[in-house]
């Protein structure tokens, strides 16, 4: 017996959906980010856990192939949706995702984030927890298209992005973030205030593929 079409466009609804999920995801990141430290964030925690499920919304149709090969026949709809007010649904759900929440909202809650650093100095706390918070909520539409460049629609996509995106933090992220923690430590130095623990953190940055190569190699 045939699929009826009406759920057919139902399934197709749900997966071109994905994206705004994973768009949503990403600002919810970003808030959690903020929460958990700005410059510190919990393996595990919820900044990696919509960081996670925005990867998978981004890689769901390749992940679903998984189920063929479990011996479970998934059949999915091609081409777009017949059926004219899902095809509404959709058309109205992405567009108030792309132009509302990520156009409109989340520069506004970046504004505020940036308001929030302003407070954190003046009651004595760092101000760089919300910056890098604020930035990331900017940078939201720049990381969703890293996400899809790193998507190889592949069986193993998911995974291929998350590895993808670790060599991003390495390699682009983590030496950026050292000339940071450098500058830190000079000013640090400049004050009269500890600094060595700055200079350490630089070069853990700069040396974190090392390390983890080291670790690889100690394992095998």
């Amino acid at each position: 017996m045939p699929t009826p079409q009406l759920l057919n466009d139902v399934i197709s609804l749900l997966l071109l959906l994905a994206p705004s999920a994973a768009l949503v995801s990403l600002v919810l990141a970003g808030v959690n980010l903020r929460q958990e430290g700005g410059t510190t964030f919990a393996v595990g925690g919820r900044f990696t856990k919509w960081m996670f499920w925005a990867v998978v919304f981004l890689t769901l149709q390749p992940l679903l192939t998984w189920f063929s090969s479990f011996g479970i026949n998934v059949s999915l709809p091609g081409g777009g949706i017949s059926t004219p007010w899902l095809a509404g649904i959709r058309s109205d759900v992405a567009s108030f995702v792309t132009n509302f929440v990520v156009g409109r909202i989340v520069p506004t809650l970046a504004a505020f984030f940036v308001l929030r650093s302003i407070l954190d100095t003046a009651s004595g706390e760092h101000p760089l927890p919300s910056i890098i918070a604020a930035i990331f909520l900017l940078g939201i539409q720049t990381t969703f298209n890293l996400i899809q460049n790193y998507n190889t629609q592949t069986q193993y996509a998911t995974a291929d992005v998350l590895d993808s995106l670790w060599n991003h933090l390495a390699g682009t992220i983590m030496p950026i973030a050292a000339v940071l923690a450098l500058v830190g430590a000079i000013l640090n130095f400049a004050t009269r205030k500890p600094f060595m623990r700055l200079v350490a953190v630089a070069l853990a940055l700069l040396c974190v593929s090392g390390i983890w190569k080291l670790v690889l190699s100690m394992m095998s």
